[in-house]
């Protein structure tokens, strides 16, 4: 799909009736905000959607998911529209795509391919894109799996591919494989890479936090007012792919690091999830972690089930519990009432309400920060020898410096400092 600008585009979400058992999307959202969020995936690579529609099933049919009848409807919506790819918003096995490309007469894919062609495009850095390669590869190797056992056997082959009688799937499955091989050594080098780079600002050790959230919650533009970053942020699910990280100083004078990173999203294909777990890093990470929230959306309670889901996932609940902050993003779009529900919500701990478009609340928010990371600091009072410029030089790199009295022979500082940072400054002052 690298040519996918402006391709006429027919959407459809296949959503199992109220009498089925289970839903083909997510149970608590509606079947029209599931199909706008799969056009919204198809904007982000600019397609042109001239139809989109919510096929109702009975059940899933193994061979084309939906039944004859409606596949025939559909067929004449193709054919009168004139469209070159349909999208079923939806996971589709190889062989229903191939029996539906023969019925529409048009290419089709289903959501995960859809999403990765997002992912292609997106990725910005070099892990990025070879996450994105790997997750393609075991896409296409899945494919490749239950879709092609049809092929005949070849006649020969050399001996060290598998000798005679070896099927043409087998040797696209090696080649497939040898290559996740060699991208996973990539990946593994990369990250190492990445991981010395971390060791470093460890030792420079601002906290970190970390905006998480649903994708297009509005992650991006809150990161840009608050860092000045022009990091992109536009109307689009999945704007942002790679984590971008900028220090920022907080009301009161503590420096952190803010990370911006990928939007989760509801049914994320599992080879993406397996993909992308690295992006999620800084999250695992992080010091703070901001949960932004698009509170005008209508599926905005089963978002946040969606990305609580995946912080659970990562293994960091606990720590969730704990230094989590619950953003109320786009409050200006809520008519009164609802913005003096969501405000009463705020005077509970760790939630705040925002408009990170308008910058109305950034300083609440950015307080409750600082407060939430100095829960974890000491206040002390240290006196240094005014000759001693290295623990001084030290002092202002890793704590933050309050209050500064000089004296003749001693610089008296007041302040606020890690815990374990504390003890390593009561060691160089006792050896100095």
């Amino acid at each position: 799909m690298g040519d996918s600008c402006n391709t006429d585009t027919v959407v459809v979400y296949p959503m199992l009736d109220s009498s089925a058992i289970g839903d083909v999307g997510v149970a608590s959202r509606s079947a029209d905000s599931a199909l706008a969020e799969a056009c919204s995936l198809a904007l982000a690579v600019n397609l042109n959607i001239v139809h989109s529609e919510i096929i109702k099933i009975s059940e899933i049919r193994p061979s084309t998911y939906i039944g004859k009848g409606r596949l025939d409807d559909l067929s004449a919506i193709v054919g009168n529209v004139k469209a070159e790819l349909v999208i079923f918003n939806c996971s589709l096995s190889p062989m229903q795509q191939r029996n539906l490309e023969k019925s529409l007469n048009a290419k089709v894919i289903d959501r995960t391919a859809l999403i990765l062609e997002i992912f292609g495009e997106r990725a910005a850095t070099r892990e990025g894109v070879l996450q994105v390669e790997l997750a393609h590869l075991i896409y296409q190797k899945s494919r490749l799996v239950r879709s092609w056992t049809h092929l005949e056997r070849q006649r020969g082959g050399a001996g060290f591919l598998g000798g005679p009688g070896e099927k043409q799937i087998e040797m696209d499955r090696r080649i497939i494989g040898d290559k996740i091989v060699k991208i996973k050594k990539e990946l593994e080098s990369v990250k190492r890479t990445r991981g010395l780079h971390r060791k470093s600002r460890q030792k420079v050790p601002f906290p970190v936090v970390a905006l998480v959230g649903y994708t297009n919650a509005g992650k991006s533009t809150l990161f840009n007012k608050i860092t000045g970053a022009e990091v992109y942020a536009k109307d689009e699910l999945f704007a942002t792919l790679d984590p971008t990280m900028r220090q920022i100083r907080l009301p009161g004078g503590t420096k952190a690091i803010l990370s911006d990173t990928v939007g989760f999203i509801s049914d994320l294909p599992t080879e993406l999830i397996a993909a992308f777990r690295a992006t999620l890093e800084e999250v695992v990470e992080a010091d703070i972690i901001l949960h932004v929230r698009d509170i005008s959306h209508p599926d905005t309670e089963a978002q946040k089930k969606d990305v609580l889901t995946v912080l659970k996932g990562l293994g960091i609940e606990d720590k969730a519990e704990n230094n989590l902050i619950e953003v109320y993003n786009k409050i200006d779009l809520l008519d009164k009432e609802d913005q003096e529900e969501y405000t009463l919500l705020t005077k509970k701990e760790d939630k705040v309400a925002i408009s990170a478009l308008q910058g109305l609340g950034l300083d609440k928010m950015l307080s409750m920060v600082e407060d939430k990371l100095c829960r974890n600091r000491l206040h002390i009072s240290v006196a240094v020898p005014t000759s001693n410029g290295k623990i001084m030089a030290w002092l202002y790199e890793n704590a933050e410096v309050l209050n500064r009295k000089d004296t003749d022979d001693f610089i008296n500082f007041d302040v606020r400092i890690d815990k374990e940072k504390a003890m390593y400054l009561r060691a160089l002052m006792e050896g100095q």
